[in-house]
């Protein structure tokens, strides 16, 4: 089910960092008392009554030419677009700015669900000043404080009352879904283009063509799939991310949909900070990855030279040990017969369940191998293991003293269940838990 999207916007210096940071119970966004310290957008995950929902902090939208100023507008115009509801922060011990009615106007034109918060009502007796904001036109506004959490409580619940009862996409069991992610103009839509062997998406030198995530349907050797080609880059107009910015939230929709998730590097510039990054979300989602290499074509494509990319690529992407690499030319698809076989071995194995008898014969030869340490004179006793889940496969470890079990013993329990199972493609869980 995909999760709903809510932006914070408002001017400079409204409270906007310290409401976020709230909502989701840590400190990300940067929180000082200057207009303008928060220039981009900034996502993490929030959970209200159950609802879960990826919010967005923006930096502020304020009226001015200046190149800083004008970024912040586009982005917080990009958050506003991306949004499914949207709280207006405004500074109660202001009262309305010219900079609010700009925002107002910009969220007029939104057609989105508008929740009015007026921020910094920090005792009972400023609540009388709020009715004032009722002129900016969107409805009965929030008295809340960000810095001492109140009132956060009425504004959620009105913005989780527009979220949707439930999402009526099912996803087809015996169909694979698959997404590509990737950093703008890597090849995403070229090699969907490929796969598909027609001229299906768009495709341009120019970063940023592709705009939103599109779905298309293949079947393929009696298997039926369905490719999420995700916008490595916004365009609204004549609005563009910088170079180095993606639309992360679509990214993450199509990964939350995703059995497998294809990261796309590009051969000719090489592996970026930024390629660790996206490839992050995949991971943290649980979810199957292929790591693919486009343009290969367009190097010195030998034995050699793949064998030393690959050892470039384990370095950077040390927590993806377990995902393949494929390398392939989406333009001249040299090897790319070699993808399809690689994202159905990666899905099963995403679905993948074991025997519980079968689990216990290797974890106690693990054990026989390695016996578990000794912390301060406590011995780990490992006394049986069953999976508990698939998508991705996890496992549960019943133990004597779950504090006993270090993260590296954990980790070579993790690589004997590889060794004996595969799981080629898809990350494990292991947890450690007491019995009884």
């Amino acid at each position: 089910m995909r999760k709903s999207v809510v932006a914070i916007v408002g001017r400079p210096n409204v409270g906007k960092s310290t409401i976020f940071n709230r909502l989701v119970g840590e400190r990300i966004s940067i929180v000082e008392d200057i207009p303008g310290v928060t220039r981009d957008r900034i996502y993490s995950e929030a959970e209200w009554l159950n609802h879960k929902f990826n919010l967005i902090d923006t930096g502020g939208i304020e009226i001015g030419d200046e190149p800083l100023l004008v970024q912040m507008r586009e982005q917080a115009e990009i958050a506003i677009d991306e949004a499914d509801v949207i709280i207006f922060l405004v500074n109660g011990k202001e009262g309305i700015t010219a900079a609010d009615d700009e925002v107002a106007k910009l969220l007029y034109k939104s057609n989105k669900p508008i929740v009015l918060g007026v921020n910094k009502i920090d005792n009972p007796e400023m609540r009388e000043t709020i009715y004032e904001y009722y002129s900016l036109g969107f409805g009965e506004p929030f008295p809340i404080s960000g810095s001492h959490g109140l009132g956060l409580g009425d504004l959620l619940d009105e913005v989780v009352s527009y979220f949707p009862e439930k999402n009526n996409e099912e996803k087809d069991k015996d169909t694979i879904y698959f997404s590509l992610i990737g950093r703008p103009n890597v090849g995403k839509s070229s090699l969907v283009n490929a796969i598909l062997n027609e001229e299906r998406v768009i495709v341009s030198d120019m970063e940023g063509t592709t705009r939103d995530a599109i779905d298309t349907h293949l079947h393929k050797d009696g298997q039926d799939f369905v490719i999420t080609d995700t916008a490595g880059m916004r365009k609204r107009g004549k609005v563009y991310e910088s170079t180095e910015k993606y639309s992360v939230l679509r990214a993450l929709k199509a990964i939350e949909r995703s059995d497998v998730v294809l990261v796309l590097l590009d051969a000719e510039t090489g592996i970026r900070e930024q390629d660790k990054k996206i490839a992050g979300y995949a991971h943290e989602a649980g979810r199957a990855i292929v790591i693919v290499v486009n343009k290969w074509d367009t190097v010195d494509s030998n034995e050699k030279a793949m064998k030393e990319f690959e050892t470039k690529i384990r370095a950077h992407f040390q927590f993806l040990d377990y995902a393949p690499i494929v390398f392939l030319s989406a333009k001249t698809k040299k090897r790319l017969h070699t993808l399809i076989p690689v994202i159905q071995t990666a899905s099963e194995n995403h679905s993948k369940r074991v025997p519980t008898n079968v689990l216990n014969d290797v974890i106690m030869d693990a054990l026989a191998m390695n016996p578990t340490p000794t912390v301060k004179g406590k011995r780990l006793k490992v006394l049986y293991t069953t999976q508990v889940a698939v998508n991705p496969p996890s496992f549960v470890v019943f133990v004597n003293d779950p504090e006993l079990m270090h993260f590296s013993y954990k980790r070579f329990l993790e690589n004997k269940i590889r060794d004996a199972f595969g799981f080629e493609g898809t990350p494990i869980k292991i947890f450690a838990r007491r019995r009884g």
